[in-house]
């Protein structure tokens, strides 16, 4: 018997844009602090946050993932029917079926994709990309939309100091193509299991819960060596890396971690001063706006590393458009 007659794919993936979508709500430290007691000062020194975006009734998961979606779409010069799969990387769904990213595809006009959800929390995104990379180099796609959408303010107790100052909404999505020469590097990532209930949802009627000062060990201690092994994988040097995009937890931690890559030529996002925490949406996110500003070149290396609840991590090396 013969073997399988696999079609003949690219030798690689790479992002043909970005795209990103906040709600027009900002709601500042001062605001939260005619709620519970903390103020400007104290929020800033501990996660490094000024104000964040907070989404209305009316903008869901779908409203935001199919906004941050359609501007990647409009930038990478694709039409909808030439998307064949679309996941969503999510983890503060109002309701677990059907999935968001179904959804969002009819919305776009993306006609009969694979589509699914994916929750890895806020490496998401990550796990995201590297399953969309995997698919286009397995010959299962050619173009895919990932999208990282989250609504964690719906999961937040507006009452207890240690979530409701950290939290936010927000989407970002990227458009993965087929590509000659690899532009996404190989993925990095794992979970530690046995630190699951440092970060938890218990069920529908609870809201977030963490142990910071457990996640903050970990994530600084933990991390760097993900991001480092990412880089060597993808046969980048620290040096080169013309940006490095933590998920943005904690602006201490993106510090903390940002200094042991030691990556000297390298813009460091800091969007969660302006945007908070907003999950598994946070590195496209800030990515996104980054290139939109101009902080980094098309063409350069870009180191993305996601962690969070799980406890996942992943970490890979991209070029950017």
């Amino acid at each position: 018997m013969g073997g399988l007659r696999i079609p003949e794919v690219a030798g690689g993936a790479r992002i043909l844009a970005f795209g990103d979508y906040q709600p027009a709500r900002v709601v500042t430290n001062d605001e939260i602090a005619q709620k519970v007691d903390t103020d400007d000062a104290w929020i800033r020194s501990r996660v490094g946050i000024a104000e964040r975006r907070i989404a209305g009734p009316e903008e869901g998961i779908v409203e935001m993932a199919v906004q941050a979606g359609g501007k990647a779409l409009a930038g990478s010069g694709l039409a909808p029917e030439d998307i064949d799969l679309v996941i969503v990387a999510t983890c503060s769904a109002e309701s677990p079926m059907p999935s968001h990213a179904g959804i969002v595809a009819h919305r776009l006009g993306i006609g009969a994709p694979g589509a699914f959800d994916l929750n890895a929390a806020c490496a998401g995104f990550c796990y995201a990309l590297g399953t969309a990379s995997s698919a286009i180099r397995g010959g299962s796609a050619r173009n895919v939309l990932v999208i990282g959408a989250e609504k964690m303010s719906q999961w937040i107790d507006w009452t207890d100091r240690s979530t409701c100052i950290i939290f936010a909404d927000g989407a970002g999505a990227a458009v993965v193509t087929a590509s000659d020469s690899p532009g996404i590097g190989p993925v990095v990532w794992g979970s530690n299991g046995e630190l699951a209930d440092k970060i938890v949802i218990e069920d529908r009627n609870s809201f977030i819960r963490q142990e910071g000062q457990s996640v903050f060990r970990w994530a600084t201690s933990a991390i760097a060596p993900v991001a480092l092994e990412a880089c060597e994988r993808a046969g980048v040097a620290p040096a080169d890396l013309a940006a490095v995009v933590p998920h943005q937890a904690n602006l201490r931690i993106i510090d903390a971690i940002a200094r042991r890559i030691k990556a000297p030529n390298a813009v460091v996002a800091d969007d969660i001063v302006r945007s908070g925490n907003t999950s598994g949406a946070s590195i496209p996110l800030a990515l996104s706006r980054m290139i939109e500003r101009g902080d980094v070149p098309s063409g350069a290396p870009a180191l993305l590393i996601g962690f969070g609840a799980g406890l996942a991590y992943a970490a890979q090396v991209i070029q950017i458009p």
